[in-house]
């Protein structure tokens, strides 16, 4: 039997990015609380672990110390001259006191998620709060401080393990993928929407990495409006043999939920349909899985896409009735709905034709150019 570990803690609720920006941390706890519901955090096989901080060695793992210094004056509620260099202070990376906690604790539990399957004591680890995944070593992006899925793979890299990273957030995990660019020892592979309509523009099929790593970045760029069947199409084409000609020992995986159709800061057009059967292949291929959490803009979405993704990592197989107690307690959170499950999303006609020509000919590319280098 898979055993498995959920990494959480009440602490996540501490922090704030402010009323107006569209990553709401709440959506951490109502996830908590639906997968509780369901019963899935008392199985015999599964172990809940309260989330640590990171320490600053582990936080140098990537980031550059004056950069960190920076976090620590503002984390503290002082002003540092020119903080715009280090992309603080715009509309996604807001300055608010404890933003440095609030990374720490994230990065800490992804540490957890890579300690806990590199030991063994776990099979599966998934740390919904992580993912972070466009912080760069030197400055805040998209929402990210510090790239805790960066520091997880550094990790498993300094104990020797061959890590694969699949990256399946509606905008490109560019964070990640810059900081392994030029390395084998790490395959990234991330299926997105373009970076021609999308933050944070980068993401094209023809960013294989450079000298040592080239073939060992993947990216799978998704045209605005592709639906469950073409993204499902790109990812079984891709990423499967790309993971079987690499032979990574961890899988890690970014799980964000943004590309589904009601997200408000995508264009894509998935539903949870797709994005289980994602995560029901991800398990298939790895032998061991660290989890982490990632975008989603539309609370309900990542309320239910992250319960069913954790039910799949424990071959569970729920009720689409949501709990009557939950749906009354959290209703008012913008909660609609009673169905865990969406209904599935197809496109037709010439539309969908163009949409899988697209995508056919960036497959096309892809196994000549990256999978055909992977050994």
């Amino acid at each position: 039997m898979t055993k498995t570990a959920f990494i959480y803690t009440n602490d996540f609720s501490r922090f704030d990015y402010g009323i107006s920006h569209p990553l709401r941390i709440s959506r951490l706890r109502l996830t908590y609380e639906l997968i509780n519901a369901y019963g899935l955090l008392s199985l015999p096989h599964t172990q809940f672990i309260e989330a640590r901080r990171a320490e600053d060695d582990e936080l140098y793992l990537f980031h550059d110390k004056k950069y960190i210094e920076a976090l620590k004056k503002l984390n503290d509620g002082q002003d540092i001259p020119q903080a715009y260099l280090y992309g603080f202070g715009s509309g996604d990376n807001p300055v608010f006191r404890g933003l440095l906690d609030w990374s720490r604790l994230v990065t800490g539990a992804s540490l957890q998620a890579a300690e806990i399957v590199d030991s063994g004591d776990a099979d599966i680890a998934f740390n919904i709060a992580g993912g972070l995944h466009h912080a760069m070593k030197s400055s805040a992006s998209g929402f990210c401080y510090i790239n805790d899925p960066v520091i997880a793979i550094e990790y498993l890299r300094k104990k020797g393990r061959r890590v694969a990273y699949i990256d399946i957030d509606a905008h490109h995990g560019d964070g990640v993928q810059k900081a392994f660019y030029h390395t084998k020892s790490v395959l990234t592979i991330s299926i997105h929407e373009t970076g021609k309509f999308l933050f944070p523009g980068t993401g094209f099929e023809t960013e294989i990495g450079i000298g040592d790593g080239e073939g060992y970045s993947i990216n799978i760029p998704l045209p605005p409006f592709s639906d469950d069947e073409i993204f499902l199409y790109a990812f079984n084409e891709i990423i499967p043999p790309a993971i079987e000609k690499f032979k990574p020992d961890i899988v890690v995986t970014q799980l964000g939920v943004d590309s589904f159709s009601s997200d408000p800061l995508a264009h894509l057009n998935l539903t949870n349909v797709a994005f289980v059967k994602a995560i029901s292949k991800i398990k298939e291929i790895s032998k061991k899985w660290v989890a982490l959490g990632g975008g989603g803009y539309d609370i309900f979405n990542v309320v239910k896409g992250w319960t069913l993704a954790w039910a799949v990592m424990n071959d569970i197989n729920l009720p689409d009735e949501i709990p009557e107690e939950f749906f009354k307690t959290y209703s008012s959170e913008g909660l609609t709905g009673k169905r865990l499950r969406d209904s599935e999303y197809i496109e037709k006609g010439e539309k969908k034709d163009n949409l899988k020509l697209n995508v056919k000919r960036t497959i096309e590319f892809l196994y000549e150019r990256t999978i055909s280098k992977i050994k």
